[in-house]
């Protein structure tokens, strides 16, 4: 059976496969892919592990190594923890957290009626039933102490509480941290319950005592996220925190405490952090923030008083994403890094100067055999007179004698940066190696641009960021190089929503539109969504707000389902089925919307997919059919 499934996906990806000097989808998904663990014991090495998907067998093996700071060759290592500090062992060695769910809360039917146990029913009496891709069955995860050594008891830190540590969805071991003593822990929670979770963002951080066995909020003041607590080495607590609740996108900014009152290290620079790192010797702070289309690394010089906070300092610059901080040793820090042509690789940087050298080549004997896609910059005048950037990524074997069908491609978020992001389904790579020229704008919502230009986007949906979309596609078409009758529009999540909109307001520029994940109906969205603090903030509030501009722009005119019949466009939507931020109803009633009309139109469903595809098996037969809905309707041209 393997075999036979082997050779199908050789059969159709050399099908899908346009062009031989680029990359392709099963390709892609087999890259090695480098994921840090941490630095060493002795902070002269980092660990890093190498998996390697295997797509006819659906599956992915693992490899674990450690790499100098300078560099050096690779040592292949069995158990990358006998390498690295053990961040649940208490510094004393005493004691260990371990995070474990407990059962608080009633919700199955044979949690009601135990005589019933063939029942399948849930109860639920308030919001936050369901939250991502599962719906809540009464337990929650909770932070123990246990003793390393002897009898003693485990502790429940947060006992009885109807609240997670690490926080749902994505929270994990960054939510919780030893204070150097070994008496307290220091944690991550958004103490709300129910249909208040379900609209705030007000995380909080907190500290126990294990002697006392009390809590401390130590953020009580601050109203929104407080997230990514971590400590010097000498002590001090810093973190990052948005101000706003229920605005998961505010600008997120470095905090400390300074004669115990906290003090922001970012408030006057005009940007948003991304993810931060103390220095060793606890001097400085690291962090890594989008900047013209790019994620680079920063660095802000601990103040000696609140009134003497020294601006930040950009250490990198280039055509590159700075993807992670790992760790940092005299004047060099290890970071991962990568752009649109290349997966992420470990770096070392010059904190000084800014220099990187590679140090770890997991792929570079791939990228050396194909020939890579040209990106380049170009910067575009929007309707109000701005200067955007655009990335252009043109085929790997561009010749602008000819003329190349285009995509616009539409970011999801809507304020998640633009940057030199590799993709493993939205691949501009892949797209460019399949004949197509692919034109992203960085467009009103997004990060790296100033604060203002990030924000804007926000109860203006299907306002200005559209026009910027326009802009795009139409700057770039005006090249000789470009094939005018054959352009497309792509998108997922909040980009699926603009290939929705877009399709009735796009005046016959497009022969096609792909919507992923995308919102096609406002109204039946927010009935349905699980992070209501999110469609409350940047609509404006309820569809039922009669008196509220913001919302009546949201669920009328911005409202894709309202303009349905200027649709004149084939469209591929695809959707997931477990996706409960943006629900299957969105793709269903846009499907039903496209074939009633009579419209050239597929549905590709994933039934076990979230908002995402995670599976490789669907993510190849994703983009086979991603790319054979664009031979269709957007033919590259004949080579």
């Amino acid at each position: 059976m393997i075999k036979l499934i082997s050779s199908l996906l050789l059969l159709l990806t050399a099908f899908v496969a346009y062009s031989q000097t680029g990359i392709t989808p099963q390709q892609l998904i087999e890259l090695n892919r480098v994921h840090p663990l941490g630095v060493s014991k002795d902070g002269t090495k980092v660990v890093y592990e190498v998996s390697k998907v295997d797509v006819a067998t659906n599956s992915k093996t693992k490899k674990y190594y450690t790499i100098g700071f300078d560099g050096g060759r690779p040592i292949e290592i069995k158990d990358p923890t006998e390498y690295l500090v053990d961040h649940d062992i208490s510094p004393d060695g005493r004691y260990k957290i371990t995070a474990q769910d407990v059962k608080l809360k009633n919700v199955f039917g044979t949690d009601f009626y135990p005589e019933m146990k063939q029942s399948n029913v849930m109860v639920y009496d308030q919001l936050n039933y369901r939250h991502w891709d599962n719906w809540e069955d009464g337990a929650y995860s909770h932070l123990f102490i246990e003793p390393t050594t002897g009898r003693e008891k485990s502790i429940d830190i947060m006992v009885d509480e109807l609240y997670d540590c690490p926080t749902k969805p994505f929270g994990g071991s960054e939510d919780y941290l030893w204070c150097p003593e070994s008496k307290k822990v220091i944690y991550v929670s958004k103490k709300k319950y129910g249909t208040q979770y379900a609209i705030s963002t007000n995380t909080d951080i907190y500290e126990y005592d294990i002697e006392t066995g009390k809590t401390r909020n130590m953020t009580e003041a601050n109203l929104g996220y407080d997230l990514s607590p971590q400590l010097s080495s000498t002590g001090r607590l810093a973190w990052l925190q948005m101000k706003r609740d229920g605005y998961e996108s505010d600008k997120n900014d470095i905090i400390i405490f300074i004669d115990s009152m906290p003090v922001n290290l970012t408030e006057k620079w005009d940007g948003t952090v991304g993810e931060f790192k103390w220095s060793n010797d606890g001097k400085m702070i690291h962090f890594a923030a989008a900047v013209n289309g790019t994620v680079q690394l920063f660095e802000v010089a601990l103040p000696k008083s609140a009134s003497t906070i020294p601006a930040p300092r950009q250490i990198t610059s280039g055509q590159f994403d700075i993807r992670g901080i790992i760790g940092h040793e005299k004047n060099s820090m290890v970071v991962m890094r990568g752009d649109m042509n290349h997966a992420t690789e470990l770096y070392n940087v010059d904190l000084k100067t800014g220099e990187m050298r590679q140090l770890t080549q997991a792929n570079t004997e791939f990228y050396d055999n194909i020939t890579l896609s040209k990106v380049e910059k170009r910067m575009v005048k929007t309707t109000d007179g701005k200067d955007m950037l655009c990335w252009v990524i043109y085929p790997p074997d561009f010749d602008p004698a000819k003329k190349y069908p285009t995509l616009l491609y539409c970011q999801g978020g809507p304020q998640g940066a633009l940057s030199q992001f590799y993709s493993y389904r939205w691949n501009f790579q892949l797209m460019a190696s399949q004949g197509y020229i692919v034109i992203a704008p960085n467009r009103r919502g997004m990060p790296g641009f100033g604060v203002e230009w990030n924000e804007q986007i926000s109860k203006d949906y299907g306002g200005q960021n559209m026009d910027d979309y326009l802009s795009a596609i139409d700057d770039i078409s005006k090249e000789s190089y470009v094939d005018k009758k054959r352009l497309g529009c792509i998108g997922a999540s909040y980009g699926g929503y603009s290939a929705f909109y877009l399709a009735s307001h796009h005046e016959n520029r497009f022969k096609t539109f792909v919507a992923h994940d995308g919102i096609f109906n406002w109204k039946s969205m927010y009935g349905t969504t699980e992070e209501l603090f999110f469609v409350n903030w940047d609509l404006g509030g309820p569809y039922w707000d009669k008196d509220n501009k913001d919302a009546k722009n949201a669920y009328g005119p911005f409202n894709p389902v309202e303009h349905v019949d200027k649709w004149n466009t084939p469209i591929l939507v695809i959707q997931g089925g477990k996706d409960f931020r943006v629900p299957i109803g969105q793709g269903l009633e846009a499907f039903q919307a496209a074939q009633l009309k009579g419209l050239r139109s597929k549905l590709l469903y994933f039934p076990e997919e979230n908002h995402w595809v995670s599976d490789y098996q669907n993510s190849w037969i994703w983009h086979t059919e991603f790319f054979k809905w664009l031979g269709e309707t957007l033919p590259p041209m004949d080579r």
